[in-house]
């Protein structure tokens, strides 16, 4: 059963993290707990499945990177672990997942590229190629970013 401070607490984790050394201090202030509290509350809360992770969103346009591709990555099953892990190592790609294949779409992986030009996104895509031996892939760019937020529970009223 959560209590009002969890759910305060909760409302407080979808909101970006104070720009601190010392996040969890100020959240913890802020909802009448320690730090300690805080940071074991926040475990707790993804153990118990109530978070589904605890992650950055790159607003990377803000950062520089002007060009964004979605690499599109046809990994034979056998592979698919083993190629994943290569890919995630790629410090310009954001994001690495594995999905299943439809009808006419043979992709399985994809990765979320990030670069200062659409050249510079090619030639990441062309190095996690050589990386990982697969060749058969698609680079697709985004043209406009449409969302950048994520669901928000216990919403004041």
């Amino acid at each position: 059963m959560l209590t009002e401070v969890d759910k305060k607490l909760i409302r407080l984790l979808q909101d970006d993290l104070p720009v601190t050394s010392r996040p969890f201090a100020v959240l913890a202030e802020q909802v009448g707990l320690t730090e300690e509290e805080v940071i074991a509350r926040t475990k707790e809360y993804q153990e118990k499945g109530y978070m589904r992770r605890f992650g950055v969103a790159l607003r990377h346009r803000e950062v520089g990177f002007t060009a964004n591709g979605m690499g599109c990555w046809d990994v034979p099953e056998e592979r698919a672990e083993e190629v994943g892990k290569i890919m995630a190592t790629f410090r310009e790609a954001s994001h690495c997942y594995q999905r299943p294949r439809f009808e006419g779409w043979p992709y399985s992986h994809f990765t979320m590229i990030h670069g200062e030009s659409r050249e510079e996104c090619e030639a990441v895509a062309k190095r996690i190629s050589e990386a990982t031996g697969i060749t058969n892939y698609r680079l697709l760019f985004s043209t406009e970013e449409l969302k950048k937020t994520s669901m928000r529970y216990f919403m004041e009223e």
